[in-house]
């Protein structure tokens, strides 16, 4: 286990990530602001699905999902179905304008991290992806512990 300082510098660093953020922020076109960009992401990755979930995956409140669905669907990037085990669900569908929408943004988001990491080499990008993805599992981990009741143990 690393030392209580490195974990406190851990912290300091992530904090700072809202500058690396807002630089991804930047590069995403007025049109389609970061929680939109995140439901396009969702819906490409884990296909359909109903707003419950995706308000699950985007851990935030069903309003907040409510309002991001809204602005993509009025741009005719999502769509909304009828639930076929629940009629009165709807299902969210990612459109094929909202798939180009999506590359658009993963090209746009790839040429900034070209040009701010430019001087970093291929190893220290790959290192980096690693550890940020070991860390997301991690905190995967840490949630599905907090949920779990002494009676699943």
């Amino acid at each position: 286990m690393a030392e209580r300082s490195q974990y406190e510098e851990l912290a300091r660093h992530l904090s700072a990530i809202g500058a690396v953020k807002r630089g991804l922020s930047r590069a995403l076109p007025a049109e389609c602001p970061g929680g939109s960009a995140a439901v396009l992401s969702l819906l490409a990755h884990h296909g359909d699905m109903r707003m419950s979930r995706l308000s699950e995956l985007l851990a935030v409140d069903m309003s907040v999902t409510s309002r991001h669905v809204a602005h993509v669907v009025d741009r005719g990037w999502v769509e909304r179905l009828p639930d076929p085990d629940d009629r009165r669900s709807r299902i969210l569908r990612l459109t094929p304008a909202g798939q180009d929408m999506l590359d658009d943004l993963g090209r746009r988001t790839t040429d900034m991290f070209a040009r701010t990491l430019k001087d970093w080499s291929d190893d220290d990008v790959g290192r980096l992806t690693a550890l940020l993805a070991r860390l997301r599992d991690s905190f995967g981990d840490c949630r599905a512990h907090a949920t779990r009741t002494p009676a699943d143990t």
